[in-house]
């Protein structure tokens, strides 16, 4: 996640960890008909269904999404920023809290439900380097630190997570999570107003694999971010489109989780350009996308050759992002805008007819000082060395697909301002 930059890789560092100060005791039941957690039914008679979460949120002014999700007994919402990119689900946590950013709600009090070293799930998680498990019944401590030096500290515990699915059952599944007393970030960027991080990148860790372990849904999530604002989220296969999806193998990195694809040619203005073989990584937790160097200057060259000659001038003043330019009059809307700038699209050479189209709605934001700005950004300048990031902005406008099962990626135009009926 990124919200200057993204997280493209999870690093464990070196720090002095305390305790976790809470008393644990054995694991709380569900209540009333949810003593146990057994596996739903669909009415089909499978026993996947799917869960659907609205989404709140945008790339400009915000700078992120987030959902709403119950946790614990009694529920209680919390703001979670949702985030492909990283694979830990996490909430800021009074266990006492040592340092937490401000946040929408009251800290998350943790139950008496402990993850211990001796739980598969702790071995997929490094431990802090002086915080090793030396023995199974000790606390499974977690530290995580992002791209933009982002970080949080803290223990894994488990809680109620009560859900309706789409096939109308209800249901309190126990889901492990990370509850975070240790929070750093950036002095450079305004954090997300949320209460933590829904991490949604592929491993045994997150919410998605958890639920698919369960037999509640399938290894199956995607998104859909409205450009206007808002959108949906959803774990299982329930809402996927019958036609019109463009499908992408997912490329694997063994020293790093992220959703990639490629390679890829990159077009501006449907004419050719010196990037080939791209390869690029779609993650919702950063606001907007990042080229390596070589890349951005190819594009940034491409689309300042296209201006030449139109009515268009640096903003300078607009310190909203690194690039921004300024017509004869405000720019008030995309309509405005669309007459100066063309799509940029990226071709996958390894498969027939696939592209990712981007309009102009994709790669630029209207600032408040009614100027455009490129929200495509020097990755190589922030520290994300060669990868290339779609954020948010790129994602907009669109229903995007993680197929965890078939281990493929997959996109289609859609109207995020409406939930797809399953």
């Amino acid at each position: 996640m990124i919200r200057v930059v993204l997280v493209v890789v999870v690093v464990f560092l070196v720090v002095s960890l305390t305790t976790f100060q809470v008393s644990f005791g054995d694991g709380s039941q569900l209540q009333n008909n949810n003593k146990k957690q057994t596996k739903s039914t669909a009415a089909d008679g499978s026993r996947f269904s799917s869960v659907v979460f609205p989404v709140t949120g945008n790339v400009y002014p915000n700078g992120y999404y987030y959902v709403t999700l119950n946790i614990g007994r009694p529920p209680k919402p919390y703001f979670l920023d949702i985030d492909s990119g990283s694979d830990l689900t996490w909430l800021q946590c009074d266990a006492p809290c040592t340092k937490c950013s401000p946040a929408p709600h009251t800290l998350y009090k943790p139950s008496k439900d402990r993850v211990t070293c001796n739980d598969p799930l702790c071995a997929t998680l490094p431990w802090p380097e002086n915080k090793s498990c030396e023995t199974p019944d000790e606390q499974c401590d977690y530290e995580v630190e992002y791209a933009d030096r982002g970080s949080s500290i803290g223990v894994l515990v488990k809680d109620l997570f009560p859900l309706r699915f789409t096939n109308g059952s209800i249901f309190g599944p126990r889901l492990i999570f990370g509850c975070g007393y240790n929070q750093e970030v950036p002095n450079s960027i305004h954090p997300p107003y949320t209460d933590g991080v829904l991490g949604l990148v592929y491993g045994k860790s997150t919410i998605v694999s958890q639920l698919h372990e369960l037999g509640l849904t399938r290894n199956v999530l995607g998104h859909c971010l409205s450009g206007k604002g808002g959108g949906f989220l959803f774990i299982g296969d329930d809402l996927l489109p019958s036609s019109g999806v463009v499908w992408m193998p997912m490329l694997h990195n063994a020293l790093e989780k992220n959703y990639a694809i490629g390679p890829a040619e990159l077009l501006y203005a449907n004419k050719a350009t010196d990037v080939k073989d791209l390869l690029v990584v779609f993650d919702s937790g950063s606001t907007y996308s990042y080229f390596n160097s070589d890349v951005y200057n190819a594009t940034l060259s491409m689309i300042k050759k296209d201006l030449s000659g139109k009515q268009l001038e640096n903003a300078v003043e607009d310190q909203t992002l690194p690039v921004c330019w300024k017509g004869a009059k405000l720019f008030k809307s995309f309509h405005d805008v669309k007459s100066y700038f063309k799509p940029i699209i990226l071709n996958f050479k390894k498969a027939k007819n696939a592209q990712l189209q981007l309009p102009p709605e994709a790669f630029l934001i209207i600032t408040e000082h009614g100027n455009v700005c490129l929200g495509i950004l020097n990755g190589t300048e922030v520290g994300l060395e060669n990868h290339n990031i779609l954020g948010d902005i790129s994602l907009q406008d669109k229903i995007v697909i993680y197929d965890n099962e078939n281990q493929q990626i997959g996109w289609a135009t859609a109207n995020c301002e409406r939930i797809l009926k399953s």
